[in-house]
């Protein structure tokens, strides 16, 4: 294998790589806390009544720490109020929303592993960046003109035969664990770099739509990207030893421990987004009987952020009624109004509270 920083990498080892190379038992041991913490995760998402609770929330959080990864900053507070309202919002906020949309599309497409594609990772690729291209024809590299750190395979035949393989593994190889397979996925994508712009970002939201494939997970909600910006270093220090060194382990054990960690942290924000959810429940059923409906309060949980129209389009209540209701949710100290150009919108202030908790 011959590796130059400033040369396309065509020789780019096909995967998968001899276990020879990674398979320990430092490997296995945590591989198996990582399954048990999905396993976990996968069992209490059920409670969770209506998954939009998650999608519109948790995959948010994902995106905006997916985007930062990529330096594509937002915060919370704009995220939320952008994704609740008509209001015209920085370019860096609409390009998170993009990653959300991006993701929550294209798991809604795969119906069977077959849709697990080529045409649905461009699709991905597309939403995220709005550019209205496929597969790379140039040659990129990532860094400076002054330092580049990796010149990834020449588009053409070479890059072609990198994907081809890359699908083909993912799709048909069942000989290695999926949690082990996923990440060597992930590490392969990143080198390969099909697209002008987004593989980072393509490539995590491959990554958990891959888990998704293989039913270790039902929903796209393991919030990887933390573990992964949270150790931003250590990420691309093991992607750079696999690149150069062929050194696998390192990069295994780091998936899989953002694969444990990020299960465990997305397990305690579910548990504390249905407690909260049914205390609310309890608190209006006591307080202000004549407002509560299931749906009402569902729907303030749907997203941090509501409004009169969203009462209306849910045909919840009319606009005078619901009103009212956003209204007594507020004296209630549930909500908080806030206008935001033309509108009023009111934020879920403990909902928000939890998902601002890291």
């Amino acid at each position: 294998m011959s590796f130059r920083r400033e040369h396309p990498f065509n020789d780019l080892p096909l995967l998968l790589p001899g276990k020879k190379n990674w398979e320990t038992l430092e490997v296995y041991k945590k591989l198996a806390d990582a399954r048990a913490a999905l396993a976990e995760l996968k069992g209490r998402l059920p409670i969770i009544p209506n998954p939009l609770m998650l999608i519109n929330t948790l995959v948010l959080q994902e995106a905006k720490d997916s985007s930062t990864i990529e330096n594509i900053f937002t915060t919370n507070d704009a995220l939320y109020k952008a994704f609740s309202s008509n209001l015209n919002t920085d370019p860096s906020t609409k390009e998170v929303l993009r990653y959300r949309e991006a993701l929550w599309n294209a798991f809604s497409k795969m119906k069977s592993s077959s849709d697990y594609s080529s045409k649905l990772a461009i699709e991905i690729f597309k939403k995220i960046t709005s550019k209205n291209e496929g597969i790379r024809n140039v040659q990129v590299y990532i860094g400076s003109s002054t330092h580049i750190v990796y010149t990834p395979p020449e588009p053409g035949n070479i890059l072609t035969e990198k994907l081809n393989n890359w699908f083909d593994v993912a799709l048909n190889n069942n000989s290695i664990d999926p949690l082990i397979k996923m990440a060597m996925l992930h590490y392969q994508f990143e080198a390969i770099h099909p697209f002008s712009d987004g593989n980072g970002r393509t490539g995590r939201i491959l990554n958990v739509l891959y888990l998704c494939k293989e039913k270790l997970i039902d929903l796209p909600v393991i919030y990887l990207s933390k573990y992964i910006l949270d150790h931003k270093n250590d990420y691309y220090r093991f992607l750079r030893e696999v690149t150069e060194n062929g050194q696998w382990e390192g990069w295994i054990l780091f998936m899989l421990e953002a694969v444990n960690q990020t299960a465990a942290f997305t397990l305690n924000k579910v548990n504390a987004i249905y407690e909260d959810y049914i205390s609310v429940i309890e608190k209006v059923k006591k307080e202000a009987p004549d407002i509560y409906s299931h749906e009402l309060i569902g729907v303030i949980y749907n997203q941090p952020y509501c409004k009169i129209a969203i009462l209306e389009e849910k045909k919840i209540a009319s606009r005078n009624t619901a009103s009212k209701y956003l209204r007594r949710l507020e004296e209630l100290g549930i909500l908080a109004s806030e206008v935001v150009g033309r509108e009023t919108l009111y934020k879920n202030l403990s909902l928000l509270s939890i998902l601002a908790n890291s």
